[in-house]
C-alpha cells in the first residue's frame, strides 16, 4: 500500500497542480477568444449574427480533432518524453496563429485570411486538450486517478469563476495584449510538460491488474461512455448558458457576482466524490451525481428564494464538476490497455460536440420562439435525469452480477 500513499501524495503537488494550470490558462486563452472575436469579425467584414457560424466551425473542429489528437497522443507517448515536445511544439503552432488573429484584424485583411488563422488556432490547441490529460490515466496509480482528475479539473472551474470580470475587464480593450500575453504564457506552461511527464514516468508503480470496478464490464462501455457525455453535457450547456441568468435575472440585476456560484461547486464537489469514483468507478458515480443534478436544477428552477436558488446552483455546478472527475477517471479505466488517450480524446470531443448543439441552438432562434421555451427550460432536467437514471441502472446492475456470491 505504500505506492498508492506515494502516489496521492506526490502527484497532486507536481502533476496535478500543472494540469490544473494548463487548464486554466488554455481556457482563459479560449474566453479571451470569445470575448474579441465579434470585434475581430466585423474588423474583416464578417457581420454580427455570423459569429455564432464561426464559433460553431470550431466547435466542430474540436469534436474532430481532440480524438485524432488523443489518438496520436497514444503512439506518440510510446516514447517517454516524446508526448510533451510534441504538445509545446504544437502549442507553439497555435500560438502563433492565435497571436496573428488580432493583427490581421487590425490590419483590415481579408475574412478568408482571419478564418485560416482561426481553423489552424482551433486545429493544433486540440492539442492542449486530451494529450496532457490522458497522462494520468497513463501512468498513475489507478487509486490515485479521481483525486488527480479533481486536482485537474480546477482550473476549469477557475477559469469559469473568473471569465465573466475578465469579460468585463477586456470589454474595450486593445486585443493585441491579451492574445500575446495569453499565448506567451501558455507555450511557457507547455514547455514544462515533457518534465512532468517524466516525473510521472519516474514514480510510475508497478502496473496492477486491469481495474475492477464497473467500468470496463458495463454493455458496449466506450458506446455508453461517450454517449452518457454527449447527453450530460448539452445538460450543461442549455442549463448554465440558456437558464441560469434569466433565473437569476427573477431576483436581482447583479447577475455578475452569482454566475460564478456554479463554478465554485463544480471546483469544491470534485475532491470528496473522488473517494466514490475509487470504489465504484467513474460510469455509477456519473450516473448517481446526474440524478443529484438533475434534482437541483428542478429546485433551482421552481423556489421562489434567492438563497435556495443559489444552493440548488452550488449543489449542481457540484454535480456537474462530479460528472467531469469521474467522466475522466472512466476514460482511464476504458483506455487501460494504452488507449488512454483514444479515450479521453473521446470525453472531449463529446464535450465539444454538446457545445456545437447549443450553439447550433441559439442559431436556430430557439430561445426567441415562445412555443419553445418550456422544453428549453425543462430540457437540462431531462438530459440529466435520464443518462444518470440510465447509467445508475445499468452500473447497479453490473455491480451486482460481478458481486461475490
Amino acid at each position: 500500500m505504500a505506492w498508492q500513499y506515494n502516489a496521492m501524495r506526490k502527484f497532486p503537488q507536481g502533476a496535478g497542480l500543472y494540469l490544473a494550470v494548463l487548464q486554466l490558462v488554455f481556457t482563459l486563452g479560449w474566453t479571451i477568444y470569445a470575448i474579441y472575436l465579434p470585434r475581430l469579425a466585423a474588423s474583416v467584414g464578417i457581420a454580427a449574427d455570423a459569429v455564432i457560424y464561426v464559433l460553431m466551425l470550431d466547435q466542430a473542429i474540436f469534436t474532430a480533432t481532440d480524438f485524432a489528437m488523443g489518438v496520436a497522443a497514444d503512439k506518440v507517448s510510446r516514447l517517454v518524453g516524446r508526448l510533451g515536445h510534441w504538445v509545446a511544439a504544437t502549442t507553439l503552432v497555435s500560438c502563433a496563429a492565435f497571436i496573428g488573429l488580432p493583427f490581421v484584424a487590425g490590419a483590415h485583411s481579408s475574412p478568408a485570411v482571419l478564418l485560416a488563422l482561426i481553423i489552424a488556432w482551433a486545429v493544433t490547441s486540440s492539442a492542449l486538450r486530451a494529450p496532457p490529460l490522458m497522462l494520468l490515466g497513463k501512468y498513475a496509480a489507478r487509486p490515485a486517478i479521481p483525486y488527480l482528475a479533481s486536482f485537474a479539473m480546477v482550473g476549469l472551474g477557475i477559469a469559469g469563476a473568473v471569465s465573466p470580470y475578465l469579460a468585463m475587464t477586456l470589454a474595450k480593450a486593445d486585443p493585441r495584449l491579451p492574445f500575446v500575453v495569453a499565448s506567451v504564457v501558455l507555450v511557457l506552461t507547455s514547455l514544462a510538460l515533457a518534465k512532468v511527464e517524466r516525473s510521472l514516468v519516474k514514480d510510475k508503480p508497478a502496473k496492477p491488474g486491469p481495474p475492477k470496478n464497473v467500468d470496463r464490464v458495463v454493455p458496449a462501455p466506450i458506446a455508453v461512455f461517450a454517449l452518457a457525455i454527449v447527453v450530460f453535457a448539452l445538460g450543461f450547456q442549455l442549463h448554465f448558458f440558456f437558464n441560469t441568468a434569466p433565473r437569476f435575472k427573477q431576483f436581482t440585476s447583479d447577475i455578475g457576482t452569482l454566475m460564478p456560484v456554479f463554478w465554485v461547486g463544480f471546483s469544491v464537489g470534485m475532491f470528496p466524490a473522488s473517494v466514490m469514483t475509487k470504489r465504484w468507478g467513474g460510469l455509477p458515480v456519473m450516473g448517481l451525481f446526474g440524478l443529484i443534478g438533475a434534482v437541483a436544477i428542478v429546485v433551482m428552477e421552481s423556489s421562489g428564494t434567492l438563497a435556495v436558488v443559489i444552493a440548488a446552483q452550488l449543489v449542481a455546478g457540484a454535480a456537474w464538476g462530479c460528472i467531469m472527475m469521474s467522466a475522466l477517471a472512466a476514460a482511464a479505466a476504458l483506455g487501460y490497455t494504452g488507449a488512454e488517450g483514444k479515450t479521453t480524446g473521446i470525453l472531449f470531443s463529446a464535450l465539444a460536440l454538446a457545445t456545437f448543439a447549443r450553439m447550433a441552438t441559439a442559431a436556430a432562434g430557439t430561445l426567441s420562439n415562445p412555443s419553445l421555451a418550456p422544453l428549453l427550460h425543462w430540457a437540462p432536467v431531462a438530459c440529466w435525469a435520464v443518462a444518470g437514471a440510465a447509467l445508475a441502472m445499468l452500473s447497479l446492475a453490473q455491480i451486482r452480477r460481478v458481486a461475490p456470491q
